[in-house]
């Protein structure tokens, strides 16, 4: 076959290719709403159509004899045909898999859960069907996720109005006594008007650094600093609130600790956590803090003397508000003619009583890469609080 004769038929094939090329476009362009079949069809047909209309048309430029170019055409047609027909039942088993997707899709905006999406004959269409699956499963957990997250926001709303009735009570009380002139120790009612009033302005405190660390504006200001210092510091601030229990700081103690943090955050966490450790131990039991380094994080631990947290109760420790059901009623606010007595939430100077330190404690841990965690011990409760060192 000579040079001229192949550029010939590649031309006939080109433009023959162009002319049904672009046909099938145009028919493309008004179905492109239709079905993902319909426009399958379109290309097969169209690619179909190119091949046979070339073969045709160079059989008939040839010059075959009548006979041959029958022969030609009909076996042509036939190809072209029987082609057709193994594209239809090919792109009905693709679209039949895509018609699963879309399925499982309307399922996934409807907001149900997608576990499977069948059986697919292509990788792009498997790894799709694997991806819906699990945003599926994202999509479960996140709206778990919230639903838990407003299960406590009312939950903290609820306790925040009942925690705010009982001073607020204590209060409208001992105003009346004394505008009805009812008060025997003015000064003495004086006082107490005033813990109640401080315990509120703590309350409002925690909630307001607790709105701080959810919105994401809490601001550091982070420097080395030595654990040990601030530990001690803590430790003098509540020694005069522990009532008989000692607050020791084991021997063991590494003072050589330096971890990259906010010294007032990290002090306010340290100091929740042993007003709580003070708050949950019984008289004359000694509560410890130790410190050690492991994988390039300071831990700081401090172990009480208490009965323990209940391990249905431990998941729940770290959130606003929550507190154990013999913890619910806090000790503050005190009737007319109450005494307050060292020791109690009222004359406790960091401790709001609403169930917000522990949660503080972990959001100023996560502002600062670090974690908190806590678990029950032989004798007790022990918190563990995470940080990273300084470099």
């Amino acid at each position: 076959m000579l040079l001229s004769d192949i550029a010939d038929v590649a031309l006939i094939a080109f433009v023959t290719t162009i002319v049904i090329g672009g046909c099938a476009s145009v028919l493309l362009l008004a179905l492109r709403r239709a079905s993902l079949f319909a426009q399958l069809c379109v290309v097969v047909l169209a690619v179909t159509l190119s091949a046979v209309a070339s073969m045709i048309t160079v059989a008939n430029a040839m010059y075959l004899s009548a006979h041959d170019l029958t022969v030609a055409v009909a076996v042509a047609s036939i190809a072209g045909v029987v082609s057709l027909a193994l594209a239809a039942l090919l792109g009905w088993m693709i679209v039949r898999n895509s018609r699963a997707l879309s399925a499982a899709t309307r399922k996934l905006g409807a907001g149900e859960r997608v576990d499977e999406v069948g059986r697919h004959y292509s990788a792009e269409l498997a790894a799709l069907g694997a991806e819906l699956v699990s945003a599926s499963a994202r999509l479960a957990d996140a709206h778990a996720q919230t639903a838990q997250l407003e299960a406590s926001r009312r939950e903290l709303v609820a306790w925040i109005s009942h925690d705010l009735r009982t001073p607020l009570a204590g209060l409208r009380a001992m105003s009346e006594s004394l505008e009805d002139g009812l008060a025997d120790d003015t000064q003495r009612y004086y006082r107490q008007m005033r813990s109640q009033v401080d315990q509120l302005s703590r309350m409002v405190d925690d909630l307001f650094e607790l709105s701080k660390i959810d919105s994401g504006t809490l601001q550091l200001t982070l420097d080395d600093v030595s654990l040990f210092d601030i530990v001690s510091d803590a430790v003098a601030d509540v020694q005069s609130f522990a009532a008989g229990r000692e607050i020791r700081v084991a021997s063991a103690f590494r003072r050589d600790v330096v971890v990259r943090a906010d010294a007032r955050e990290l002090s306010r966490a340290i100091t929740n956590l042993l007003v709580n450790a003070l708050q949950h131990s019984p008289h004359a039991s000694p509560i410890t803090v130790s410190a050690d380094v492991f994988d390039g994080h300071a831990s700081l631990s401090v172990i009480d003397g208490g009965s323990g947290i209940p391990d249905a109760d431990l998941a729940r420790v770290f959130e606003p508000g929550w507190r154990g059901a013999s913890a619910r009623t806090p000790a503050v606010g005190l009737s007319a003619g109450t005494a307050a007595t060292p020791g109690s939430a009222l004359t406790e100077p960091h401790s709001s009583g609403a169930g917000l330190g522990l949660a503080i404690v972990r959001g100023i841990a996560e502002a600062h890469n670090g974690s908190v965690s806590v678990r029950n011990v032989p004798g007790g409760c022990r918190f563990d609080l995470s940080l990273p060192t300084a470099a």
